[in-house]
């Protein structure tokens, strides 16, 4: 990868123009429901008039919201130049007098507008606020609780807007706010907006602090979760990820997100199924910020890499031609790293690395006599850390596999470990391995019952000659 100057700079090559309408201003998400409700709303028309004669409005809010809605963009940017101060109070004063959902969309799409043709517009909003001690966030967030869903998240991406493309930053309770509904927003079943909710942390996440925020808020489980969605499409899965690689730039949030047993497995899993370049693309930036940005992490970034089988995947991404030069660099320096390290691996670090994934598979290793009778004794170390995972994931996984692997890998432990019988009966791995007897997969069951006679049985060797004479 390159050296880039700036963060900015590096987002400006890192944003492909495809299946976007790319302005110097930001990214429009082409196909959004909210891109396309916008085109409706410019298409309608507002009686002004009847605002004024009902006195719902001023008569010079009128005059100037008549007069801008008859404009061409030439007159339009004249008026912003010479009559911003009265424009910013014309709308936040409509957003704050009138009611009506039509309206109240029409007015937001003016705003949003005039930010998209040149994003310094925003200091007229906040020039306008600090001169007569308005609050902005408040006449725009104050919008995400109104019914209205393309209100609602209309006025989220220009509250984006408004934080992040002028000096001004959102104060920490407005902050924490916005970050908190943007993260429930991402996992709320069947929200429709969706590319505008990434759109908008696509945007507030190049700003530190509020990066910073966002992940106190443990904002990068949410943008996981959705991830793990089905059918989110590609467009989305790109938003998502590049939210994921803006995090990855600071060493802190990379650490943990590399001892966070899901980022690196869905990044995985997306990079195997998608056929989109700038997907693939933002994936392997994604991996290589995550393998190089926490020093200190490097291997343990290599090992998850190799556990969720990314080596053949870019065996794969190696051989092709990339008409990108920062995809085929990173491509082979993942590669090569992986590779240096696979070699380096013991069987007990590559398990260890599986456990910790949270996803089990019956490699050989498992069902290696000599695996277990060498290293049975290491699921002790790190005050039992390996032992405590596969009784986390006889609780809580779903996948069967896994609950059969977690159930036989703790039977060996025992079988091993001369002691074993006692720690998992303190660790209450045990009981675990118990109800697992009255699953409703077969295979489990079946796991669970060899486990418990590893437990209750010393003479194991025996009774598994016994077992295959029946």
């Amino acid at each position: 990868m390159s050296t880039y100057q700036s963060l900015d700079a590096m987002i400006s090559t890192r944003e492909p123009n495809m299946e976007t309408e790319a302005h110097s201003t930001g990214v429009v998400i082409a196909g959004s429901r909210l891109t396309a409700e916008a085109c409706e709303v410019r298409n309608q028309t507002v009686n002004w008039q009847s605002y004024v004669q009902g006195k719902m409005i001023s008569q010079d809010d009128y005059t100037m919201i008549a007069d801008y809605d008859c404009m061409g963009p030439e007159e339009r940017a004249n008026i912003i130049q010479t009559k911003g101060d009265q424009l910013a109070k014309t709308c936040l004063s409509l957003l704050s007098r009138l009611t009506r959902d039509q309206t109240i969309r029409y007015i937001l799409v003016i705003v949003d507008d005039l930010l998209n043709e040149e994003r310094g517009r925003v200091v007229v909003f906040h020039d306008f606020a600090k001169k007569n001690n308005v609050n902005l966030w408040s006449s725009f967030l104050g919008l995400v609780n109104r019914q209205d869903q393309f209100i609602i998240h209309q006025a989220a991406v220009i509250s984006a807007k408004l934080a992040c493309w002028g000096k001004a930053r959102l104060p920490e309770n407005d902050l924490n706010f916005f970050l908190t509904w943007l993260k429930e927003q991402l996992t709320t079943a069947g929200c429709e907006y969706l590319h505008s909710v990434a759109q908008c942390l696509q945007l507030m996440l190049r700003i530190e602090s509020y990066k910073q925020a966002f992940f106190k808020l443990d904002g990068i489980k949410s943008i996981v979760s959705t991830l793990l969605s089905t059918n989110i499409g590609f467009q989305l899965q790109y938003q998502l990820i590049f939210t994921l690689w803006l995090m990855s730039f600071d060493p802190r949030i990379a650490q943990r997100m590399v001892g966070n047993s899901a980022v690196i497995p869905v990044l995985a899993d997306v990079l195997r199924e998608s056929d989109k370049e700038k997907v693939v693309r933002i994936i392997i930036a994604t991996l290589r910020n995550l393998m190089d940005k926490p020093e200190e992490k490097k291997k343990d970034a290599a090992v998850s890499m190799i556990q969720s089988k990314l080596v053949h995947v870019l065996s794969i991404l190696n051989g092709k031609p990339w008409a990108d030069e920062d995809i085929q660099e990173d491509v082979e320096y993942i590669y090569e790293k992986l590779n240096e390290v696979v070699q380096d691996l013991s069987n007990f670090d590559e398990y260890a690395a599986e456990v910790r994934s949270g996803r089990l598979e019956w490699s050989p290793v498992h069902k290696s006599e000599k695996f277990w009778r060498e290293n049975a004794h290491r699921l002790n170390e790190k005050n039992y850390e390996i032992l405590k995972i596969l009784a986390h994931l006889m609780d809580s996984s779903e996948d069967s596999t896994t609950l059969c692997i977690a159930a036989h890998d703790t039977g060996e432990y025992v079988r091993h470990f001369p002691r074993g019988k006692r720690v998992i009966e303190s660790l209450g791995c045990k009981e675990k391995v118990m109800r697992m007897m009255t699953h409703n997969d077969p295979n489990v069951r079946k796991e669970a019952l060899l486990a418990v006679q590893k437990v209750m049985v010393h003479n194991w060797e025996y009774l598994g000659k016994q077992l295959k004479s029946v």
